[in-house]
């Protein structure tokens, strides 16, 4: 049973309950399209001047691309304003759970527009998976200095609010209650906090790095000027804590954050409660 206001359980076209990504990648590709072209946000529809009913731009070429394979539950979706971008507007991953929830593995949303900055890559241009396969010092300090948080290649188009509204309604209207994602920073982990989650693994850590920022603290020495993302004043804001963090100002690997939200609840944590929490860009 659907728990928000106003919504209701999702059937297919014949009028079946649809419990899982599974159940829905089991329909013909138009109904499914049709489905899953609701997770997206009115407004990046019309910013991208792409109709919601073809998903193809003025220009003809379908924009946007559903990869929902039959048999399994799980969910790609990526938006390109044109077909050979090397970066998508819009690239969702979700998937089904054992445990009947809804895994958000990753949302990135980009303004193309704006500069890019080459974070993504290693500096002979080799990708370099979220950093975790060598780092691109320049570019992480054109973007860090552009305002830009960790992984972020542009700044973005502030419609995940949009997103995840309509991203929570759709987990409900499968009968879902519980929504698991895994920060891959620790800006995302805040930022994901002011939208209600609460942590399964990784809280601690959370509260042991707000109080190592603080004046005096283990974290706030090492802010010692020795590289560019370990400036001090860094502890004062998200942005700075979480680049002085990607650079491995906290001597051990970021991992092992897992976070949930009930569906209509927000948990109400706060882990860093005297921190400047910047908008994302």
């Amino acid at each position: 049973m659907a728990k928000l206001s106003g919504n209701k359980q999702l059937m297919d076209a014949a009028g079946n309950a649809l419990f899982s990504l599974r159940d829905i990648n089991a329909l013909p590709m138009e109904e499914k399209r049709e489905i899953y072209g609701r997770l997206l946000p009115a407004r990046l529809y019309d910013l991208c001047t792409i109709s919601a009913q073809t998903f193809c731009g003025a220009d003809g070429e379908n924009k946007i691309n559903c990869i929902a394979p039959k048999g399994l539950g799980l969910l790609r979706i990526e938006v390109k304003l044109r077909v050979d971008d090397r970066d998508t507007v819009f690239f969702l991953e979700i998937a089904d759970t054992y445990y009947h929830q809804m895994e958000l593995a990753f949302c990135v949303i980009k303004d193309l527009e704006t500069p890019r900055f080459n974070v993504d890559v290693d500096v002979a241009g080799s990708n370099n998976y979220f950093a975790t396969m060598g780092r691109n010092i320049p570019e992480e300090v054109r973007a860090m200095n552009a305002g830009l948080f960790p992984n972020q290649t542009h700044r973005g188009l502030r419609l995940f609010p949009e997103f995840f509204s309509l991203f929570e309604r759709f987990v409900d209207s499968l009968g879902m209650d519980i929504i698991l994602a895994e920060p891959l920073t620790y800006d995302n982990a805040i930022r994901y906090e002011k939208y209600g989650f609460d942590y399964i693994t990784g809280k601690q850590l959370m509260l042991e790095i707000n109080e190592g920022f603080k004046p005096g603290n283990d974290l706030y020495r090492r802010l010692d000027g020795s590289s560019p993302f370990r400036m001090p004043g860094m502890e004062k804001t998200v942005l700075g804590r979480s680049w002085a963090i990607h650079d491995g100002i906290l001597n051990k690997p970021w991992n092992d954050i897992i976070i949930y939200k009930m569906v209509g609840d927000k948990a109400g944590v706060d882990t860093n409660r005297s921190v400047i929490s910047e908008k994302v860009r």
